[in-house]
């Protein structure tokens, strides 16, 4: 095992001198006064390695003994990780002592006195590799399935496995032959470094199937499908965080991992109290029960902020190998990018644009690239859908953050601050947010296949009208109401009718803070009915009112059971408006 001596601390980078090889990414236990403080070695010169420590390095001094593990940054899989909240190290937070955290404490992150009920899959004689299910146990209501360790890639003989009964995560549950002959047992637990993908896939295609989360402004203008990856740019005060609740809730996804990666602390606490509290429409319990949190504050070192986003993201692919539909959270990743700015800044890299670092969109891009939707080795699928926030400072959008997940974010949802201001929640602009996805062919054709038959072209035309609908506004505010022709405020108002019941929804109202698709296709057709409609005004002051009235009544079908009797009766009610001043 290779040991060195502290040379140099700045912050929470530490050079240490090494009597022997050490590797990028190995972890070291640093000794100050009996406590080891965790580290990572980030880069390597010569007899000098780099080392980011994951706790607060007050007290270190040059000549402080380091030892060296020969393992990376790994996390520890299995089951009984479900419902529970981790930081960054997988460190389980619930099993720590005191208010304030202790330097030196790790826990471990499953329970290894629990019993599982294990039901085997694979039969003795099966040829097996990395990856593939040797049987499952219930953890909550997800089928937990026991794989052989990722990383055994070559062909193995199941020798031997457990029959069906009561087993700790600890007891062996299958032996297996290695093609030298070798046995090796195994048991319910596996470990795997976080900077390395998961691969025990067969194919992973480009993501094709729509998945809904209940938010129209989403799901109709700006689709999300299953394995795509998204961002969430945004002010202070913009709503990321209830649009990620609101998602977290109500998207077609076996089970969330949300990682607050640096998140202001109040922001935490909040998210551990409400989100047990979040009733899950899927299964009527908690939605906590089918979550895990990463979390790292904003008050932690910046290296455990690095940490935290890799290690969700494996816990995501392990799940996502099961065949699950994982859907993984992060909130912000604005601060994994100061994490590794300041990293950076310290080693005295070439700094970027704003000092970020130089391949800072390499680093995004290689992270997004991990979520996916893939085929499995038995013909199952499994899927990660990635949606990050980002948090520009200033709001501006043309920071490099925002820029570099551009470029890897198949979706981009802008807040804008004057929705947010004027109370259109969710305040998504619908005219600089885009899909990427609505461009690919498979995707078009499930939307039509699956939705409507024209859908991606009703989707198309709704943009051209709110854009349209904005251009008028504008020449409205700069020429007044009777600078401007009759038309321009008939298109703006057209424009308003898709925005208020489409695009804005009430996440407190029990009906409207979720809409299927099969609602959503219905209302914008009738929207879509309406804006094709000519009207007949003697002036501008009469087209307000009557949009209004029609807008009022659209609003409270939106509150009503879809195909009830109120939303028929309001459907009338609005019919019967039209009437008054349509075109003959």
């Amino acid at each position: 095992m290779t040991k060195g001596i502290v040379k140099g601390i700045i912050a929470n980078l530490v050079q240490v001198e090494v009597s022997g090889p050490v590797s990028q990414n190995e972890i070291c236990y640093i000794n100050l006064g009996g406590v080891k403080l965790m580290a990572e070695v980030i880069k390597v010169l010569g007899s000098t390695a780099y080392t980011q420590v994951f706790e607060s390095t007050r007290g270190l001094r040059p000549g402080d003994t380091v030892e060296f593990t020969d393992h990376m940054l790994e996390v520890k899989l299995g089951p009984g990780m479900l419902s529970k909240n981790y930081d960054g190290l997988q460190n389980d937070l619930n099993k720590m002592q005191g208010v304030f955290l202790t330097r030196g404490e790790y826990t471990d992150p499953l329970d290894e006195d629990s019993t599982w009920e294990f039901t085997p899959i694979a039969k003795a004689g099966d040829k097996i590799s990395g990856g593939d299910w040797l049987g499952s146990v219930p953890e909550s209501w997800i089928s937990h399935k026991i794989m052989v360790p990722f990383g055994f890639e070559a062909e193995y003989t199941l020798k031997s496995i457990a029959p069906k009964g009561t087993y700790k995560i600890t007891d062996t549950i299958a032996t297996i032959t290695d093609p030298d002959g070798q046995d090796i047992e195994l048991n319910m637990i596996q470990k795997w470094p976080v900077k390395i993908p998961i691969k025990s896939y067969t194919e992973k295609p480009r993501p094709f199937k729509l998945m809904e989360t209940g938010v129209r402004t989403i799901d109709t203008l700006n689709p999300m499908v299953e394995g795509g990856t998204g961002f969430i740019p945004g002010p202070f005060g913009a709503g990321k965080t209830v649009l990620q609740h609101s998602i977290s809730k109500n998207a077609d996804a076996d089970m969330i991992i949300f990682a607050a990666c640096g998140e202001r602390a109040n922001e935490v606490v909040e998210m551990f109290v409400e989100f047990p509290e979040l009733d899950d429409p899927r299964t009527g319990r908690k939605l906590m029960e089918r979550t895990i949190i990463i979390c790292n504050t904003s008050n932690m070192p910046v290296a455990a902020r690095e940490a935290s986003v890799y290690t969700a993201m494996t816990i995501a692919e392990y799940y996502r190998s099961m065949g699950l539909k994982v859907l993984l959270l992060a909130d912000s990743t604005s601060r994994w990018a100061q994490a590794l700015r300041e990293m950076s800044n310290r080693m005295e890299e070439l700094p970027g644009p704003d000092a970020f670092p130089m391949d800072l969109p390499a680093i995004v891009s290689n992270f997004y690239s991990r979520a996916g939707f893939v085929y499995l080795k038995g013909g199952a699928t499994g899927s990660i859908t990635f949606i990050g926030t980002v948090s520009p400072a200033g709001g501006n959008l043309k920071e490099p953050v925002t820029e570099s997940t551009k470029k890897a974010a198949r979706c981009f949802y802008a807040l804008s601050q004057a929705r947010a201001d004027s109370k259109r929640y969710p305040a998504v602009d619908p005219i600089d947010s885009y899909s990427k996805y609505l461009e690919y062919t498979e995707v078009q054709e499930y939307l039509n296949k699956n939705v409507h038959p024209n859908w991606v072209k009703d989707v198309t035309h709704t943009k051209d009208l709110l854009l349209r609908g904005r251009e008028a506004q504008e020449q409205i505010n700069i020429l007044g109401d009777d600078g401007v022709p009759l038309s321009y405020h008939d298109k703006y108002w057209k424009s308003e009718l898709v925005d208020r019941i489409i695009l804005q929804q009430d996440g407190f109202d029990k009906i409207d803070q979720s809409t299927p698709m099969k609602r959503q296709e219905y209302m914008l057709e009738l929207i879509l009915g309406i804006c094709a409609m000519d009207f007949v005004f003697e002036s501008y002051e009469d087209v307000m009112p009557y949009y209004i009235k029609m807008i009022n009544i659209c609003r409270q079908m939106n509150y009503v059971e879809f195909d009830g009797a109120d939303f028929k009766r309001y459907e009338d009610e609005l019919k019967n408006i039209i009437e008054e001043r349509r075109a003959k």
